[in-house]
């Protein structure tokens, strides 16, 4: 992970100091890093190392990941990301979306000169993520949307790029076909125990403990799991909240929200479905060969309900 961290200000050191400054905005304010751990437990899970290779696949991973961050900061008109200002904030949209697309470019670079394999599985993902994000922002507001709808949403804008990780860190690695797809299979599932356990604590979590404002995706008509199962009538609830979502709600309105959620069930349900995706990363990575690795694997999405409380 030191070596990733040092390949992903390479990657940014360019001439000019005002793209360099831009592009590296994110990078130093630090981050957890999931995507490239990811890719470098993958490398090493079944015995064969992290070689350069490896860690140029991370560093790939995380180069998109930051890029879509800077995509997504514009698109939310986030003011804070890591707890620095963002870099729409801070320099304008038209930087912010420059410096997202000369990230993206860099990682399709990186993963162009580790063969055509990788470009083309870093290609498909960046493609996946267009798709899962276009279909949420599809959706805003949406209270029809389906759960099958956000399944296909977050299985794109957020488990992809983790499937591509570990996919690419085996692969590069060189990890046996059934390995590198083992490895694959893990990652998506991950992901999507990781988006899942993400927006469960966007309505139960406080301010103080995730760092951001709680509520954020209700306010901003992105429906997550626990809130479609009260709206199809799975949980009760279905019709006073189906009222109180608009576009314009005031604090009250979002409490009232809120409580409806709480106390239906739902989010108890949701937590069901995560640990059932956290099943299946677990059941993909069981045959690993290196231990430590593999225990890293095994637990990773375990670690993510974990913080559920």
């Amino acid at each position: 992970m030191a070596a990733v961290e040092d390949a992903l200000r390479e990657a940014v050191h360019v001439e000019d100091p005002y793209l360099r400054k831009i592009a590296s905005h994110l990078i130093i304010a630090g981050g957890k890093r999931l995507r490239p751990a990811m890719a470098i437990a993958a490398g090493t899970a079944w015995g064969v190392g992290a070689p350069t290779e490896v860690v140029n696949a991370a560093v790939a991973c995380e180069l998109v990941h930051i890029g879509s961050l800077y995509h997504d900061d514009v698109m939310d008109e986030s003011p804070q990301r890591r707890g620095v200002a963002t870099v729409h904030a801070e320099w304008g949209n038209l930087q912010a979306i420059v410096a997202g697309d000369f990230l993206l470019a860099r990682a399709s670079e990186i993963a162009a000169e580790l063969g055509g394999r990788p470009a083309k599985i870093l290609a498909s993902t960046i493609g996946r993520l267009c798709e899962g994000q276009i279909a949420e922002v599809r959706d805003t507001y949406r209270t029809g949307r389906s759960v099958d709808d956000y399944m296909r949403s977050i299985g794109g804008k957020t488990s992809s790029l983790f499937a591509a990780a570990a996919q690419l860190g085996a692969l590069m690695a060189g990890a046996g076909e059934s390995q590198v797809e083992a490895a694959r299979a893990a990652g998506e599932a991950y992901g999507m125990v990781f988006q899942i356990v993400d927006d469960i604590l966007d309505l139960t979590g406080t301010t103080d403990k995730l760092g951001k404002p709680t509520a954020h995706d209700i306010k901003e008509g992105v429906y997550t799991l626990p809130v479609l199962l009260v709206l199809h009538g799975a949980y009760p609830g279905g019709g006073q909240l189906r009222a109180l979502l608009a576009a314009d709600m005031d604090e009250a309105r979002v409490g009232e929200a809120l409580h409806i959620v709480r106390s239906s069930g739902a989010i108890e349900a949701s937590i069901h479905t995560a640990h059932e995706w956290a099943t299946r990363s677990r059941e993909a990575v069981k045959a690993v060969g290196n231990l430590t690795a593999g225990t890293v694997l095994r637990d990773a999405a375990d670690e993510l309900l974990a913080s559920l409380g």
